[in-house]
């Protein structure tokens, strides 16, 4: 049997998984809900749920991969066998990989957009628009069908051959630089606005705590929503990246820094978001790919230094986007070389093809294709694996594998919070989304 591959280091899988969960939803919707739902009001629930979500779920697919050495496929497969159901486990498993798979490709196009933003801060292209009219029109006509072919099969290619370099030497060795560096290039944005005329009024803004925010029942399911979905439990890339780890491996220590610095990146962004809004007394209100490709152009065009404040922005945005493209993509790569026995460079090009031709044709609806997959398929992906692992793997299994690597026993508080709290927090979620129109 050929042995699996695997992290070549600790800090290598856990920049890896910081990639996965460092995305657009950290830099794009995260600071319009702080803005939105009181700034301290909504960040006091959050947390609350990250450190929920990253001790149950997040240390439970790291496990729940680790554990069978293989994706959700064959991890589900295993956890039904005990049950004499392989094949039924088999199928479920297929749901959260066909929902990476499509994620991946409608994050693809809005990685082609953010390419195309990136190569034109360089080129002077990108804050090239007269007005705030002038930038929302640029990118519609981007946005529409069949509107950026070229960067979008760019962005996809670059994941590919990254992906077709395996765990160890592609996807570790490519998150080793771009995570610190994207921590670094939005440090250096932080302490740039800090010294703009105004910041301080942001920082007020972000920091303040209104009682009846945080008493109204939309700031705790938001801030659910946006630490459920920052945190990429969806029964598929946080669960595959546990299977390449090593038996050990701390894995609620790495849960918790993954957890952490996914928060830290949060909040680095809206420390420059919000505090540049408000050095040019603009009002955060919209969310979403308008906030990035048309409202902070428009603002950095009238900074000091703005074309290279540009740069440095839209670079640590696409390396943040590119390690959870990868990470997207990772799951039904993985699932098509223990299937079908492909090579690694194999199977890239199948899901490579699949890739570069539904990107192309859903590029003017991939905001409902998102939001379909996030309202209907990650929430359920994430119930499942809960369900795989905690109820149907039982208390002892899923203790001895979350114990390996430990010096001590995890909390014996661990199997019954997840099986009885966090599995039925993604029952609420699913529902909540479907009621709401979305809550991620």
């Amino acid at each position: 049997m050929k042995k699996r591959e695997s992290f070549n280091s600790r800090w290598g899988f856990i920049l890896a998984c910081i990639g996965s969960a460092v995305g657009m939803g950290n830099i794009w919707m995260f600071s319009t809900r702080v803005s939105l739902y009181g700034g301290g009001s909504f960040l006091i629930p959050y947390f609350l749920f990250v450190a929920l979500i990253g001790f149950t779920g997040v240390t439970g697919e790291m496990s729940f991969g680790r554990a069978t050495k293989s994706g959700p496929v064959d991890a589900f497969g295993y956890a039904c066998e005990t049950k004499g159901k392989r094949k039924a486990g088999e199928a479920l498993g297929l749901i959260p990989v066909l929902g990476s798979l499509a994620m991946a490709i409608g994050y693809t196009v809005v990685m082609g957009w953010i390419l195309k933003y990136m190569i034109g801060t360089f080129t002077g292209k990108t804050l090239a628009a007269a007005s705030v009219d002038d930038f929302a029109g640029a990118f519609g006509s981007m946005a529409s069908a069949f509107g950026n072919n070229f960067w979008q099969i760019v962005a996809l290619v670059i994941a590919m051959i990254i992906l077709a370099f395996g765990v160890g030497k592609g996807i570790e060795k490519v998150n080793k630089v771009l995570m610190p560096v994207f921590f670094i290039l939005f440090v250096v944005l932080g302490i740039y606005v800090a010294f703009q005329p105004g910041a301080a009024d942001g920082y007020r803004y972000i920091f303040r705590v209104e009682p009846e925010a945080l008493a109204d029942p939309k700031t705790w399911i938001f801030a659910l929503g946006q630490a459920f979905f920052s945190l990429s439990v969806a029964g598929s890339g946080t669960l595959i990246y546990g299977s390449y780890l090593s038996d050990e491996e701390n894995i609620p220590a790495a849960a918790g820094r993954v957890a952490f610095f996914d928060t830290l990146a949060a909040m680095l962004a809206a420390l420059v978001i919000i505090p540049a809004m408000a050095t040019t007394g603009a009002q955060l209100n919209t969310g979403g790919p308008g906030l990035l490709f048309i409202y902070l152009p428009n603002l950095m065009k009238s900074m000091p230094g703005g074309a290279l404040i540009a740069i440095i922005f839209f670079v640590a945005v696409f390396f943040a986007g590119l390690t959870s493209l990868i990470n997207l993509y990772e799951a039904p790569i993985a699932t098509v070389q223990e299937k079908f026995h492909l090579g690694r460079a194999a199977a890239c090009g199948v899901i490579g093809v699949i890739g570069v031709v539904v990107s192309l044709l859903i590029q003017g609806i991939v905001s409902q294709w998102m939001d379909v997959l996030s309202i209907y398929i990650c929430p359920l992906g994430a119930g499942l694996a809960g369900v795989m692992f905690f109820w149907i793997c039982g208390k002892k299994y899923v203790q001895s594998q979350v114990d390996k690597g430990r010096s001590s026993k995890f909390t014996d508080l661990y199997y019954p919070i997840c099986k009885y709290i966090y599995v039925p927090i993604c029952v609420l979620v699913l529902i909540l989304g479907i009621v709401l129109g979305g809550i991620g």
